[in-house]
């Protein structure tokens, strides 16, 4: 992997760890999750080094602008959260939903093709580390 780049960026709900490389988004948190955060560093990056930079790649501008009330400034960055295959196809799906709607876990699930997996794609949800881009707070 290429060299990791980090920004800090202060929003209206709080300020937020930005991850990125080549281009693409690895990580959007809220810093009040730092554990979370730390935890997910180690396991995905390892040692790793990780260098500070201001608006890497031109994505923290987009998530400011976002924020500032362009809901489309968000849509067609490229992202990769890790995970598992069933976790990457639930955040496929996630990045699916129109902004400004909501959907159940069942019709995710049935989205998925298993409407029985509901608590599957909840755990998968709820591991989601890309925050607002990847919108697991669309689904209820």
């Amino acid at each position: 992997m290429a060299s990791i780049l980090s920004d800090r960026i202060d929003t209206p709900i709080g300020p937020m760890i930005l991850l990125a490389s080549d281009g693409v988004l690895l990580l959007l948190e809220f810093e009040d999750a730092t554990d979370r955060v730390e935890r997910e560093i180690r396991k995905r990056f390892g040692g790793a080094e990780i260098t500070a930079q201001i608006n890497p790649f031109g994505l923290s501008e987009r998530i400011r602008r976002y924020f500032a009330g362009d809901l489309s400034a968000i849509e067609g960055i490229e992202t990769d959260g890790g995970g598992t295959g069933f976790q990457r196809r639930v955040w496929a799906e996630l990045k699916r939903i129109p902004c400004g709607t909501t959907i159940s876990y069942g019709e995710l699930a049935t989205r998925l093709g298993d409407k029985n997996a509901m608590r599957a794609v909840g755990l998968a949800n709820g591991r989601n580390p890309i925050a607002i881009v990847v919108p697991c707070h669309r689904v209820i």
